[in-house]
């Protein structure tokens, strides 16, 4: 009975994100792959300036996606239990998927990660987030479980990961 309810309230939190209306300035970004997200943040990346509602700087996005990519394999320093993961969090995942777009608290940091840089080093954050990509894509070892949605096998862990870069992404246009 306790998973029947903890699965359906994974399914209560995922639909009432996913049903939330989205802002005027949020783009709706969505992207399956890393070869999607990597034409965004190409074009974002050559922007002379960039208009935003985002709560971080490009930079502090960039790092805190990242942050997300390495940590998949490295293992999550503030993992949800076993329990949450196989229940909540995988039905969480499985919404996200099935909508092709995930939706949090863009201001929530990983739990457990160190604080973002606040240097506002973009060229920086960038160079690390293209080594993390390239890591995971190189990565032969199992990966580790996402804190939230557990244990994913590697075409969903990018899934996973591409959906959460066009989530944020999706607060950072070219300003006119």
């Amino acid at each position: 009975m306790f998973i029947v309810t903890t699965a359906a309230a994974g399914i209560a939190v995922a639909s009432t994100s996913a049903c939330q209306k989205a802002s005027a300035s949020d783009r709706q970004l969505a992207f399956a792959s890393f070869s999607d997200a990597q034409r965004e943040l190409d074009r974002l990346g050559k922007a002379a300036a960039l208009a935003t509602t985002a709560h971080w700087s490009w930079a502090q996005t960039l790092a805190h996606c990242a942050q997300s990519i390495e940590f998949s394999l490295s293992g999550f320093p503030g993992p949800k239990s076993p329990l949450f993961q196989n229940t909540a969090g995988a039905v969480a995942f499985q919404v996200f998927s099935w909508r092709g777009r995930m939706s949090h608290d863009l201001a929530e940091p990983i739990p457990g990660a160190p604080p973002l840089d606040t240097s506002n080093d973009a060229a920086l954050a960038m160079e690390r987030l293209q080594k993390s990509i390239a890591n995971f894509r190189k990565r032969t070892e199992p990966l580790h479980p996402h804190f939230a949605y557990g244990a994913l096998n590697k075409p969903s862990y990018e899934r996973a990961h591409a959906m959460h870069l066009a989530n944020h992404l999706s607060g950072f246009d070219i300003k006119a």
